[in-house]
């Protein structure tokens, strides 16, 4: 039986990915925060690791025994500071893979296509595209996190895999709660006319796919890209979202300005600790063409897209009737 770690378990992607590798019967240790509420996921048979990956000192032994390790632990917001972001996914990055060096067999490392860098389109790149610093603090974190991951496993002779996802969608996740409560929150506009793709990936193709990648012999030092090919453009997307609870969106902003104004409101609310009413990273998300290649994965690993389109939409609109809001959150629209 393979024994793996999961950082981040307790995520809207980890906790996918712990399910589906329980279903697969694999042994699953998880990362959880001390103060984290894991009675769901000792019951699913879970062995629960309390540690802070900011804290080298809480992750002793946290690999002893294992395998594989799939690290997801991040900082998922759209704003925050530079050290925000590099405390936890460089920092905690380089103190996992101390305590996986000389334990376990490959180190799985959740990046994103936003590495590649945003405020461009990034169309067809491949795995092996330029990565390009933009001055976001998630994307140059990512980037930064990656070479670690590179180094550390070169010189140790670890396997490692680095998956680089799109825009993961699915019941509960950012890109639908985020943006549902942003249409409550206030006008929700389309920016460049929100034809952009919305460069997608269902959250279960995103798990199948990468645990593939992390079995796979193939895929040691690896880098791949999880997108699928939903033809949906942003437009149709938030229009979609929108109607789940009855929201329009307003107006439209134009990249370039969207940008600058994603800029400088995150220069005046990030140092308060407030969230910045739009950022660069939404901006740079929703505004450009993030349709990267897929065929890596295709091709070495062979991956697909299993659930469609139409089918994740389903099931996204019956998580918003059952949970967004029949969670007593009605009173919000």
């Amino acid at each position: 039986m393979t024994k793996v770690l999961v950082t981040g378990a307790s995520g809207f992607i980890g906790s996918h990915l712990v399910k589906e590798l329980i279903k697969r019967n694999n042994a699953v240790r998880g990362l959880f925060l001390p103060d984290e509420n894991v009675d769901e996921f000792r019951t699913l048979g879970v062995e629960v690791f309390r540690g802070d990956l900011t804290k080298p000192d809480t992750l002793r032994g946290i690999a002893a025994g294992i395998d594989i390790v799939h690290h997801l632990a991040t900082r998922t917001l759209d704003w925050g500071s530079r050290r925000q972001f590099e405390r936890i996914m460089v920092d905690g990055t380089r103190h996992l893979l101390a305590e996986s060096v000389g334990n376990v067999s490959r180190f799985v490392y959740y990046s994103s296509i936003a590495a590649l860098g945003l405020g461009r389109n990034l169309y067809g790149l491949d795995e092996d595209a330029e990565r390009i610093k933009c001055g976001i603090p998630y994307c140059d974190a990512k980037i930064i996190a990656e070479d670690v991951v590179k180094n550390v496993c070169e010189q140790s002779g670890l396997a490692y895999t680095i998956i680089r996802p799109a825009n993961v969608i699915g019941p509960g996740s950012v890109w639908v709660k985020e943006i549902l409560d942003g249409f409550r929150r206030g006008p929700v506009p389309l920016i460049n006319g929100g034809e952009a793709p919305g460069a997608f990936v269902y959250v279960q193709n995103l798990v199948e796919g990468t645990i593939l990648a992390g079995e796979a012999t193939a895929a040691g030092n690896r880098v791949y890209h999880f997108i699928d090919d939903y033809p949906i453009t942003w437009k149709a997307y938030l229009t979609a979202i929108g109607a789940m609870i009855g929201k329009k969106t307003t107006g439209n902003l134009p990249f370039g300005l969207a940008w600058k104004l994603g800029g400088a409101l995150e220069a005046i609310f990030t140092p308060l600790g407030v969230r910045p009413p739009i950022t660069r990273l939404a901006v740079g998300v929703m505004g450009k063409n993030l349709a990267v290649d897929n065929r890596r994965a295709r091709q070495e690993l062979g991956w697909q897209s299993r659930i469609s389109q139409e089918q994740a939409m389903q099931e996204i609109a019956a998580w918003v009737q059952r949970a967004y809001l029949g969670g007593g959150n009605q009173g919000n629209c």
